[in-house]
């Protein structure tokens, strides 16, 4: 079996925008209009194909992340449609790592939104290029040149329309491709499958002909050459245009942007163009580089050694455990051996699939730009590197993802449920990194934390559904933490006596408090060998058992340095568990010396209602502990921007739609820890004991 299509002409894109932007509505499209499919499903049916578990359908929202692949020019086109729901970044997160180009989809009325905000910064952090289509442009209020500026200054891109549109609203009729020059409307009669293109009309040529020459402008701009013709007054051919944009566009330096509306089935194809004319080929981009070896990389060539990224898992009812692969060199077959070199196994590719969201083809072979599903690999998790057996293992650079900040208890309903909830949690879990279980030693409850309530209201019917689990769940709690607010230092010695051989460990510690997000880190500066180096690691061990369950308020203590700055041991009495047990104490004591506080998450709240709401929504969010960050009219509503704390943000959905008649909506992301007032937080605290009988 040999490759089907030559590598520069592959595109891996992902649809990236904030939620009910029209991400899977223009993924159907894209889909309809290059043969993939031949009946385009509604995502307010539960009909898109993109959108297949149940919850989605339910919804009406994407919830996992979908894989595709299909063509369009001449060109294979990979797309992974994303979810805009912050609970679920964690499937943008992941999906960026491993894609060459992303479509960002704008509202033409909500224009930058806060999660549209967040999958750039995500996207910019992976250095993905992009072009960006304004969809919706059908809807009332949409303003195509007021969200192009408005992307310009608040996530300081180089916006640069290709297209504009005919029309507004309802009578929004096509777009101007600034490029051609030419004017193409879309038939309604087949669903927009063919289009005509036409001379401008006498009223947009002033309005063309203006953004046809900030299009040349700008694209002079990348190219020294084409600004000297520029400047001399010479004509610019549209072929130097189209190289000049794909060059500053793999760049970064320029976003080529257009417009339309998914759901009318207008300026879809354009956007097509697009994708192929300006986004990278795995060829365009720099090869892969280990991820602690700089001079060790890999080509994007299927001679080169094999190496691929498992980016995210799937569970599947018939195979098992299914592992995204995006390959980055080399050839992939089916019943070879390859190295997870993350975790130092070896495993065995079990069967090769292709996916088309939840329908599989099952393929021999894959090549270096490819991304499919492998079964067989079980010891494969999130963000391990494949790579052949042979020479020296590559290792790529790992996924980060964010930290859990809501919990809920679970209990099986009985002795019988419990193995079966042991099961389906070790599933649930694999397939997402934001997904946390534990279990409480002193309740007996298992903890499930995630990224909010919706994402673990999701969590408990998938395991309901799919695994026909019954179990009674907690009320959701706050992933609260704790951190010390003054350096520290003092000493612990750990010395037991019982008749045979004792226990004996001394240590000298610091703790010096970070800012916030820094971590934790454990510096050793122990000299002359007064500590044995094999029982350093036993220190750091207690330190981070102690950090675990924090001395103040019984929550995880986060961003501090501990030092360990000196000790002592016995020849005989010494041992791995005895210093284990003096950095755990010797740690608890200082800290509470520390002047502890607590933390709890804060997040970004957008809340949209019509103006004659807006005086009791901003109350609501005072009322709540939060603070307005500001105020602005968008659309025809009023957008109210402010910060608040989680734990004051249970049933506010509820509240909003109460407040404005069922006319508001909101929206909100987790933002940073910050300090909880010293009343509130003793209140907390209490709480907390009286729960978990902490004495």
């Amino acid at each position: 079996m040999q490759r089907q299509y030559p590598l520069n002409k592959v595109r891996n894109i992902g649809i990236i925008a904030h939620i009910d932007a029209g991400k899977t509505t223009v993924s159907e499209r894209i889909l309809f209009y290059s043969g993939k499919i031949h009946k385009i499903g509604e995502v307010h049916d539960g009909a898109a194909v993109m959108d297949w578990m149940e919850q989605e359908q339910e919804r009406g929202i994407t919830i996992t992340s979908a894989a595709t692949s299909t063509s369009w020019a001449g060109h294979t086109i990979q797309l992974i449609d994303t979810p805009g729901h912050v609970d679920f970044t964690a499937e943008v997160e992941r999906s960026l790592r491993v894609l060459d180009g992303a479509v960002a989809l704008y509202c033409a009325v909500g224009g930058v939104q806060p999660q549209s905000e967040q999958v750039w910064r995500q996207s910019e952090k992976y250095a993905v290029p992009k072009l960006i289509f304004i969809n919706k442009m059908d809807r009332v209020g949409a303003d195509f040149f007021g969200v192009v500026a408005e992307i310009q200054e608040n996530l300081l891109a180089n916006a640069v329309p290709v297209v504009i549109p005919i029309g507004k609203e309802d009578t929004f009729n096509g777009v101007i491709d600034l490029i051609a020059m030419k004017a193409v409307y879309y038939s309604e009669k087949d669903r927009g499958i063919t289009f005509t293109e036409e001379e401008i009309p006498a009223e947009y040529m002033e309005d063309a002909k203006k953004w046809r020459a900030n299009l040349v402008e700008k694209s002079a701009e990348l190219d020294d050459q084409l600004l000297e013709k520029f400047l001399e007054g010479a004509e610019i051919s549209n072929a130097e245009i189209i190289a000049s944009i794909r060059k500053g566009t793999m760049a970064r330096r320029i976003v080529p942007t257009y417009c339309g509306s998914g759901f009318k089935n207008k300026g879809v194809q354009r956007m097509l163009d697009g994708v192929v004319n300006f986004l990278p080929s795995p060829l365009d981009l720099p090869p892969v580089i280990h991820a602690k070896n700089e001079t060790m990389v890999r080509k994007p060539d299927d001679n080169d050694p094999f190496s691929g990224l498992a980016f995210k898992i799937a569970t599947d009812k018939h195979m098992g455990k299914l592992i995204f692969v995006r390959i980055y060199s080399g050839t992939l077959k089916q019943g070879t051996v390859v190295l997870n070199s993350s975790r130092g196994k070896e495993q065995r590719i079990g069967r090769l699939i292709r996916m088309h969201a939840n329908r599989q083809e099952q393929i021999t072979e894959a090549y270096a730009g490819d991304i499919v599903a492998v079964a067989g690999l079980t010891e494969t998790r999130t963000g391990d590197t494949l790579c052949t057996t042979e020479g020296k293992p590559m290792v790529l650079e790992a996924i980060a993802f964010p930290t859990p900040v809501m919990s809920i208890s679970v209990k099986p309903a009985n002795r019988g449920e419990s193995d079966k909830m042991g099961v389906a949690l070790r599933a649930l879990a694999d397939e997402d990194p934001t997904f946390l279980v534990s279990y409480d030693q002193e309740t007996g409850e298992t903890i499930l934390s995630g990224m909010g309530e919706l994402h673990l209201e999701v969590l408990v019917e998938r395991m309901k559904r799919e695994f026909s689990v019954i179990g009674e769940v907690g009320r959701p709690e706050v992933a609260y933490r704790e951190t010390g607010t003054a350096s520290v230092q003092g000493s612990y010695k750990h010395i037991k006596q019982t008749g045979g051989r004792g226990q004996y460990a001394h240590v000298v510690l610091s703790l010096v408090p970070e800012g916030p997000g820094k971590g934790f880190s454990f510096v050793n500066e122990v000299k002359g060998g007064n500590i044995p180096t094999n029982f350093i690691p036993s220190v750091e061990k207690g330190v981070i058992h102690a950090m675990e369950r924090g001395p103040y308020a019984g929550y995880p203590v986060v961003d501090m340095t501990v030092t360990l700055l000196d000790g002592s041991y016995h020849d005989v009495d010494s041992s791995d568990f005895a210093f284990q047990e003096a950095g755990r104490a010797c740690f608890k004591e200082l800290f509470l010396q520390s002047n502890p506080q607590l933390l709890e998450p804060v997040m970004g709240v957008e809340a949209t209602c019509p103006e004659e709401y807006m005086g009791p929504v901003t109350g609501s969010v005072c009322s709540r502990r939060g603070r307005i960050d500001s105020m602005e009219t968008k659309g025809g509503d009023k957008v109210v921007r402010g910060f608040v704390p989680l734990n004051d943000m249970f049933g506010y959905a509820n509240s909003v739609r109460s407040l404005t008649q069922g006319r508001g909506s909101f929206t909100m992301q987790f933002e940073r820890y910050e300090a909880v007032p010293l009343g509130i937080a003793d209140e907390i605290i209490k709480k907390r004991r009286e729960a978990n009988k902490i004495r």
